[in-house]
């Protein structure tokens, strides 16, 4: 795991399993990082990206406060494959809301994809592996064949859900995604 966090401290990329599909990911906080996942995937900035996490907690530094009671339904959708967007903090980078006010976070119900952030301590950015556009990658294998060395593929299997995460607006009772 040093080995792991010592390349994703660097600006490395990851490639790792998730509920549906092999996920790319990176540090948050390095923009490097980010605009080189953003680069590799095809996909432009002002999308914005998801931030996968073990526990709520994680994405503390990155959102505003939650009202009292969104913060106690958290629990209804959590961990698991609802991804919610959430207003983002004054300080929230925009290079992971893109030209949004919210930021797009979920707590994963996948137990390889809850243990890294757990030992990292962190929540990763999380968008499929894939070029935008093309299918998401299901296995290691395929994530080195697509991205060759620019990507560290992480072993593992994917969860068993056909699709990506749900998405959620949670303050405007929204769904974004099925």
């Amino acid at each position: 795991m040093s080995r792991l966090r010592a390349h994703l401290r660097r600006g490395g990329l990851i490639a790792y399993p998730t509920e549906s599909c092999y996920g790319l990911g990176c540090d948050p906080t390095n923009a490097k990082a980010v605009r080189r996942l953003l680069r590799l995937k095809g996909r432009p900035q002002a999308k914005g990206l998801i931030l996968l996490g073990s526990a709520s907690g994680q994405f503390r530094r990155y959102l505003r406060p939650l009202p009292a009671v969104l913060a106690a339904r958290l629990g209804e959708w959590w961990p698991g494959p609802v991804t919610l967007l959430l207003p983002a903090a004054p300080r929230c980078p925009p290079w992971l809301r893109g030209r949004h006010d919210k930021l797009a976070v979920r707590v994963t119900a996948h137990p390889g994809a809850a243990r890294l952030c757990r030992v990292l301590g962190m929540a990763l950015v999380s968008t499929s592996a894939n070029r935008s556009g093309r299918r998401a990658l299901k296995t290691a294998q395929e994530c080195v064949r697509a991205f060759g060395p620019q990507v560290l593929a992480l072993p593992g299997r994917t969860g068993e859900r056909k699709r990506p995460s749900t998405i959620l607006d949670p303050l405007s009772g929204g769904i974004v995604r099925r």
